[in-house]
């Protein structure tokens, strides 16, 4: 059955729920903090050694822990979900089933960006990682951030291109949304988002310029790597992509969230803005030509301040007030939700994120209160698992999560179960 959007009702302007909505996958990457000091500890490879980390706590039906590039993160990797509920539910489990795995070798899992405190990180034993190494030096060395990766399944490579044409203007308004590493070694950065910044060091990472068509998009690849700079296709770090191992489109721009309920609602945003580029491809409305190095001044202005002072508008990519860029947003990809229950739990956390911060923010409050930085962190822990009713807003999830709700959950999306042994910083 055809992934293309779901046409909108005419009454309500959201998506038909005769047709089934795109799966989505998500892939968050967690820090791994002692659970006594809160400072982070390479635990990584003690985790996955435990049988139950590679097969999850459902036995592979649930999400999946791997490794990432440092042995004190770890990535979870959910699989294909429909409906929000389920997205949520799967969020939560997944940080659920990290933060066990890290009790169990006196660790915990915390949904940070950046390292708080310093710190000198290490290596998981890979070979592509000590070919990384190898090549880029300190950046590598120094490489330790955790970030939201939202997968969600198009039709083809030519409808996969055609979104990643559409949706350049509008990713630096996900990443203020996201906004959650104002720390580094013990200082402030004076950014929201310090990940950002220190991810940009990799010669592939941020805007991207419009393709066209499939046909260029991988041409375009292949001539960054016949550079021989990016050593392989895992290696172009571009602010969103076609996967290079399932039928989604890739965003990575996003740190990842101090809540669950943050993360969920990213997600189906970012579907939902999917969506909108879909239909826009189809009716062959033409993308927006800005060019990527200005696209790159949207993403800097995003990471510099996150919700707080201005962002550049997506539409006109003039200086704004965040809120205004935000509500341009939600306006642009209205109608392409898949019904009113995910519209409005989307609205009502970006208000959440409007009136109390971002997670850089909160983390920033902690600080402002009289707390140390390991105060932040283990504040940070609690945030990671707590379960918050209806992320404090007005909304309400539906009482059961059915897989296959409103789509056929067996379309290959990221986040179906394969091989982890090397996945990370890819």
């Amino acid at each position: 059955m055809s992934r293309s959007s779901p046409p909108r009702d005419a009454q309500t302007g959201l998506a038909d729920p005769a047709r089934p909505v795109r799966t989505v996958g998500v892939e968050e990457e967690l820090l791994l903090v002692d659970a006594d000091t809160m400072r982070p500890v390479p635990v990584a490879g003690a985790i996955m050694r435990n049988p139950a980390s590679a097969t999850g706590a459902d036995g592979g039906m649930g999400p999946l822990l791997a490794f990432e590039v440092k042995q004190e993160q770890i990535e979870v990797v959910s699989p294909p979900r429909c409906t929000l509920g389920e997205v949520l539910a799967t969020i939560r489990q997944g940080r659920r089933d990290a933060d066990v795995a890290a009790r169990q070798v006196g660790a915990r899992a915390v949904a940070l960006a950046t390292g708080v405190v310093p710190l000198t990180s290490h290596l998981v034993a890979a070979p592509r990682y000590r070919r990384i190494q190898q090549e880029f030096g300190i950046t590598m060395e120094e490489q330790l951030t955790c970030g939201l990766h939202v997968h969600v399944c198009v039709d083809s490579d030519d409808e996969g291109v055609g979104i990643l044409d559409r949706i350049r203007p509008w990713l630096a308004v996900l990443l203020a949304l996201s906004a959650n590493s104002p720390f580094q070694h013990g200082v402030d950065t004076g950014f929201a988002s310090y990940r950002y910044q220190a991810w940009s060091r990799w010669p592939s990472a941020g805007a991207y310029d419009v393709f066209g068509t499939a046909a260029a998009y991988l041409a375009n690849r292949d001539a960054m790597l016949q550079t021989g700079v990016s050593l392989d296709a895992g290696m172009i770090y571009s602010d969103a992509r076609l996967s290079d191992h399932a039928p989604t489109v890739e965003t990575r721009i996003s740190d990842v969230c101090l809540r669950a309920e943050e993360s969920a609602a990213l997600a189906v945003l970012i579907r939902a803005l999917v969506c909108t580029a879909a239909d826009e491809w189809a009716a062959g409305v033409p993308p927006d030509p800005v060019p990527a190095a200005l696209l790159r001044l949207a993403s800097w202005r995003a990471s510099k301040s996150g919700l707080t002072g201005v962002l550049l508008d997506p539409r006109t990519h003039t200086p704004v007030p965040a809120a205004d860029a935000v509500m341009t947003l939600l306006d642009h990809a209205r109608g392409h939700f898949a019904d009113e229950v995910e519209e409005r739990f989307v609205a009502d956390v970006i208000a959440t994120l409007l009136a109390q911060g971002t997670g850089a923010a909160r983390q920033r409050e902690v600080l402002a209160g009289g707390g140390s930085y390991v105060d932040v962190i283990a504040a940070a822990v609690e945030e990671t698992t707590r379960v918050v009713d209806a992320t404090a807003t007005r909304s309400s999830l539906p009482g059961d999560v059915r897989a296959g709700d409103g789509c056929d959950a067996g379309h290959p999306s990221e986040g179906a179960p394969h091989d982890h042994s090397d996945t990370g910083i890819r």
